[in-house]
């Protein structure tokens, strides 16, 4: 009896373990990273941005499934109580929640963060980083959560500050670097090396870092003008907030990769950062990420070189943050070609091996795929040959750019006379106008003082992030929207005035994403980067002084530079010209010579237009639809499964035009249930989509445009999806709430 026990009980060991997985909840190959969450049969939480470690917005839950989606039904809202008053509106709200143990932690369009029970919405608490201070409103996709016994904590940068504070309660910890705030400036720059103090300068963070034991390992936002701080990798102790440590993607003297750029770049320009996110290989103790273009946008004559680590792909150790590997997407970055969101850690069948892998999708409309260990391509890459001509007078375009054979592009490449609109006679006509005097042609050409149209500066794929399931299919939304980029001499002096100190500082400052005179068609305040043309018929001078102090959407908060600068832009933008003292070289010399014995910030001898879309004359997109789309790629061959149209314009459907997909910013997530949720259109909806086919099996409109990604999770046997209604982007309403959805 006794021996027919000690043969029965590993059995019933085994039963116990697995009898809380349901179908597709089945356990992981090494390093897939899927069975990170915990379930019991009625739990299941949402632990991370992303859903788990690797970052793949993916859920086990099959309780709502395709059989049965049609039935989904509002199950609770939480309105956050902004957004609502005229001084509040225009806040975005991108947040990604994630749930411990029932409680969903997220944040609101003001910053502040909130615990909510989350099979009610009711309110535990809420905590106001702000209080008592002038606050610096950005962009904030996520919090991140650490446990260690009953030392639970939730951790987020607001503004320049990262914060920790009870997940219990939230109340700051106050072990945590000074009463539970720690500069975010720290260990970035060390004055006697770099020459400045970066505390002078803005930094902030849209998106949560990731936890490796006792670190919160976390890129960073930054400057894309010439002001712009090195965008370093930082690991925070997260119990006292110390830097752990530095990876430096602007490499100094003598570390790898200082040789691709020029002698003195460091000294004067920043950026190469991490501002989409990362994802974590716990068991191989790795964090992968992606990192965005070096400053200054567009000009590259003051970096020659490939600059690494900009627009990388880098697998760093955890523990120490030195580098693994790396595979720069885009050499000397003229484009604006940021990496836009995290990657993710994925298992393929590659040529007859099962291959632990991680995928980076880009702004133009690429997936790399890599072996997770050694950082080599699963499909070949080509190094193709790129224009070098025409570019600006000291600038030195790469000659090649890495191209993935598979899979193909899901993001438009190059603007032909054939992809004009024709929606309307008079809408080809407008655009043909403005293509016909337009550099055209390959899709990297370099910046000119010509002006172009391109794709890519906007996605292809934004930091809303792809999805993946445990069979190796990405799926992944994306964008086919035209920008138009021309360059002009910074030393080029306003129309009818004298060059000021505000022009200067509005062109370190400024210039990198705002146009002062109209280039597109779309309305100044529906652009991406509102065009400043004629602001002060928009916004009073009080207003615009009152948003240079605290930011508001993509815009970060200038409290960094004096209250004087910040007048001083103030009276560019209104054409106020003020007379310059005796003294004021800014006012009386050009750029050149007010930076003659100063590095930093750097003043570009060229800048764009700011970041402007074009559009036709009706304010819809100047080029064919699909303007939006949603595919479905397996990459285990590279090939596509399914390619959709993501959202529609009600009033082009209602003329029979048939769904033409619209601009989409949030990502999606997949489920064992066989579906795919994604919101992200500008018509507001949120809609589930059948993955084997792409078909919309529900859709639901929201209160507001609900630009973030879902989240699914189960509290007492019940599975919700959840997402953030903020809407905001592009003169669409405001919204403050956050939706839930059940099945009856």
């Amino acid at each position: 009896m006794t021996n027919r026990l000690l043969l029965i009980l590993p059995v019933l060991l085994l039963i116990g373990l697995f009898s809380g997985l349901k179908p597709g909840n089945e356990p992981s190959k090494p390093g897939q990273s899927f069975r990170l969450t915990r379930f019991d049969g009625t739990n299941e939480d949402w632990p991370k941005y992303g859903g788990n470690s690797g970052g793949n917005r993916y859920s086990p839950l099959n309780q709502i499934n395709k059989d049965n989606v049609a039935g989904l039904k509002s199950a609770w809202s939480y309105d956050t109580g902004e957004n609502k008053n005229p001084e509040q509106r225009g806040m975005e709200m991108q947040c990604q929640p994630i749930v411990i143990d029932g409680i969903m932690y997220g944040t609101t369009p003001r910053l502040k963060v909130f615990a909510i029970n989350a099979a009610t919405g009711k309110e535990l608490w809420k905590f106001d980083p702000f209080q008592g201070k002038k606050p610096q409103f950005h962009p904030m996709r996520g919090v991140v959560y650490w446990a260690d016994g009953d030392d639970r904590r939730i951790l987020f940068t607001a503004g320049a500050t990262l914060h920790a504070i009870h997940a219990a309660n939230g109340k700051p910890v106050s072990t945590f670097g000074v009463n539970g705030e720690v500069d975010f400036h720290d260990g970035l720059v060390d004055e006697k090396t770099y020459g400045y103090n970066a505390a002078q300068f803005n930094i902030r963070n849209t998106t949560p870092g990731v936890i490796f034991r006792n670190l919160l390992i976390t890129g960073s936002s930054v400057s894309e003008g010439g002001d712009a701080l090195p965008g370093h990798i930082r690991a925070f102790d997260v119990r006292t907030g110390k830097v752990a440590w530095v990876f430096r993607t602007i490499p100094l003297p003598g570390e790898y990769g200082y040789e691709t750029w020029s002698k003195d770049s460091y000294l004067k320009l920043g950026a190469a950062n991490c501002w989409a996110g990362m994802v974590l290989d716990e068991k191989r103790g790795t964090v992968f990420l992606g990192t965005g273009s070096p400053s200054v946008d567009f000009y590259g004559g003051a970096r020659k070189g490939t600059n690494l680590f900009a627009n990388c792909v880098i697998a760093l150790n955890a523990e120490t943050g030195t580098r693994k590997w790396h595979f720069q997407t885009v050499h000397h970055d003229l484009w604006d070609r940021d990496i836009p969101c995290p990657p993710n850690l994925i298992t393929v069948k590659h040529e007859g091996k099962v291959v632990d892998a991680v995928a980076q999708a880009t702004k133009d409309g690429y997936i790399f795929v890599f072996d997770r260990d050694t950082g080599k391509p699963l499909f070949l890459v080509k190094e193709v040959a790129v224009p070098i001509t025409k570019a600006l007078p000291g600038e030195e375009p790469w000659p090649t750019q890495p191209v993935p054979t598979k899979p193909a592009p899901f993001a438009k490449q190059t603007f032909t006379e054939a992809d004009i609109t024709t929606r309307t006679p008079e809408a080809h006509a407008f655009v043909l106008d403005r293509f016909l005097n337009s550099n055209k042609g390959a899709k990297n050409y370099p910046p000119s003082l010509d002006g172009g149209l391109l794709y890519g500066i906007g996605g292809g794929a934004e930091w809303g992030g792809a999805a993946a399931d445990p069979g190796g299919i990405m799926y992944v939304n994306g964008n086919n929207m035209l920008w138009w980029l021309k360059m002009r001499d910074a030393k080029e002096k306003p129309s009818g005035q004298t060059l000021t100190k505000g022009n200067v500082l509005f062109n370190t400052n400024c210039a990198a994403c705002h146009a002062t005179t109209q280039n597109a068609t779309a309305p100044a305040a529906d652009q991406a980067y509102p065009v400043l043309k004629d602001i002060g018929k928009r916004m009073s001078r009080e207003q615009i002084a009152a948003l240079l102090e605290t930011g508001r959407g993509r815009m970060p908060s200038f409290q960094h530079i004096s209250k004087e600068d910040r007048t001083e832009i103030v009276n560019y933008l209104l054409h106020i010209e003020v007379k310059p003292a005796a003294n004021d070289i800014h006012a009386q010399t050009s750029q050149a010579t007010v930076q003659k014995d100063k590095k930093f910030p750097f003043v570009p001898p060229f800048v764009n237009n700011g970041n402007v879309q074009f559009k036709d004359q009706d304010n819809y997109p100047a080029i064919k639809p699909p303007w939006g789309t949603l595919n479905a790629v397996d990459l285990n061959t590279g090939e596509y499964l399914w390619k959709v149209t993501l959202g529609e314009y009600p009033e082009l459907t209602k003329q029979g035009i048939p769904p033409t997909g619209t601009e989409n910013h949030g990502g999606p997530i997949v489920t064992a249930g066989g579906l795919l949720f994604i919101a992200a259109t500008y018509d507001e909806h949120l809609r589930a989509y059948d993955t084997k086919t792409g078909k919309v099996v529900w859709q639901y409109k929201l209160p507001a445009g609900g630009f973030a990604t879902p989240i699914t999770y189960m509290v007492n046997g019940k599975q919700y999806i959840a997402i953030t209604a903020g809407g905001t982007r592009y003169g669409l309403k405001s919204g403050g709430t956050y939706v839930a959805f059940a099945l009856p």
